[in-house]
């Protein structure tokens, strides 16, 4: 019997410590994720102590990259973001379309994190959680 065809590829939007220097950097990953590019979505982002968490939708915009990952990537994220089937976990995984300069628009994976979460964190003004931490947040 041959071998199942491997899971293709999938994009993933990443706005915490899963960005570029953040504290899970992505790209410690094997096999290494690919650079798409730069991209925001309509969202807050929450300052959750040490990594923060986004609800989509809204007024707000959140900033983060995107790249394009394998099968196992996508199961290492899983778990580092708690994901859990009855969707009770600490993060829910969701689809949404990123723009990305220069690619144009991208079905990505993203991590949003379970509302019960952030009831009381604070709102990070900006989206952007790597000007966040720099400027000490």
């Amino acid at each position: 019997m041959p071998d199942p065809e491997p899971s293709p590829p999938r994009h993933v939007f990443v706005y915490g410590t899963l960005r570029a220097g953040g504290s899970n950097d992505i790209r410690r990953y094997r096999p290494t994720p690919q650079w798409v590019g730069q991209g925001s979505v309509p969202g807050t982002l929450y300052d959750l102590g040490a990594y923060p968490g986004m609800a989509l939708g809204g007024e707000g915009r959140v900033i983060g990259e995107v790249y394009m990952v394998s099968a196992d990537v996508e199961a290492a994220l899983d778990r580092l973001e708690e994901v859990r089937d009855d969707d009770a976990g600490e993060y829910r995984r969701r689809t949404v379309r990123v723009p990305v300069a220069g690619v144009g628009d991208v079905n990505c994976l993203v991590y949003e994190i379970h509302p019960d979460r952030v009831r009381a964190a604070a709102v990070i003004v900006g989206g952007d959680w790597i000007k966040h931490r720099l400027a000490g947040g």
